[in-house]
């Protein structure tokens, strides 16, 4: 029996460059992503009985009730998935690394005995499958994910500057969605003060060899970037604008750097 259409969050976790890994690293990645989601979930305090997930091979589809705060999943549960992210990359070597891609949406979704359905759940994986996400996570080679937002999402939440929100960080990208249609979507990568190839560098989707973003993109399934090209080194911010500590990745000599 399905039931009636009812009003979801939906975030949509997918694991960078899945299919190109041989089938041990597969279930060994698979594994980790599951611990990373139990993990993260407890770490933003997202209320127990609040949240669905459904399997998805190389990611997770989360359904999350309504009365749970967007604000809560932009902020405490990205900024939570980076942190658990950064611990399972001492577990992982460069060829194996462990990346998301994350999106989120908002929309009515339907409950029957296989799983969920409903235009707002295609949408989100619309948003996570984004050619230009997956080319600025490549130009990020320090990151340990990227993470879209719907422009509804950005509009409605991000851009009220709450404060675990840095709506600073994101900028809008267009893109062609699956059968030609256009679409509009926010990315921010977690410890850049802007996603690589969208803050002055090559835009994604112009074509490779075409410029230089802040962070040369890393080789297939690598966690870091090739040699050559500017060196990004990793800090730490304590207590900044959007609360708590965060992890942080700048070039050498930059104002940000003491």
């Amino acid at each position: 029996m399905t039931l009636a259409a009812v009003h979801h969050w939906i975030v949509v976790l997918d694991i960078e460059g899945f299919s190109a890994r041989p089938n041990p690293v597969q279930r060994s990645l698979r594994e980790a992503m599951y611990e990373v989601l139990r993990d993260a979930l407890a770490e933003a305090g997202l209320p127990d009985g609040a949240v669905a997930t459904e399997d998805r091979g190389d990611g997770v589809l989360i359904l999350v009730q309504p009365q749970v705060s967007p604000v809560l999943l932009a902020g405490a549960l990205v900024r939570a998935l980076d942190d658990c992210l950064a611990e399972k990359a001492r577990i992982f070597n460069a060829a194996h690394a462990l990346r998301f891609r994350v999106a989120l949406h908002q929309g009515l979704v339907s409950r029957d005995a296989d799983g969920w359905s409903g235009d707002a759940v295609n949408w989100t994986f619309r948003l996570v499958d984004a050619a230009p996400l997956r080319e600025v996570l490549a130009r990020a080679g320090r990151a340990n994910l990227a993470f879209i937002v719907s422009d509804e999402v950005y509009q409605a939440v991000v851009r009220h500057e709450y404060r675990t929100v840095d709506p600073a960080a994101y900028l809008p990208v267009g893109f062609e969605a699956k059968h030609g249609i256009a679409a509009r979507g926010w990315i921010t990568v977690p410890g850049y003060p802007a996603p690589p190839g969208l803050d002055g560098g090559t835009a994604p989707g112009s074509g490779p060899g075409t410029g230089s973003g802040p962070d040369p993109a890393p080789a297939p399934g690598a966690g870091g970037g090739p040699k050559g090209g500017v060196v990004f080194h990793a800090g730490v911010v304590h207590g900044d604008q959007v609360a708590g500590d965060k992890n942080v990745h700048h070039a050498p000599n930059s104002p940000g750097r003491r």
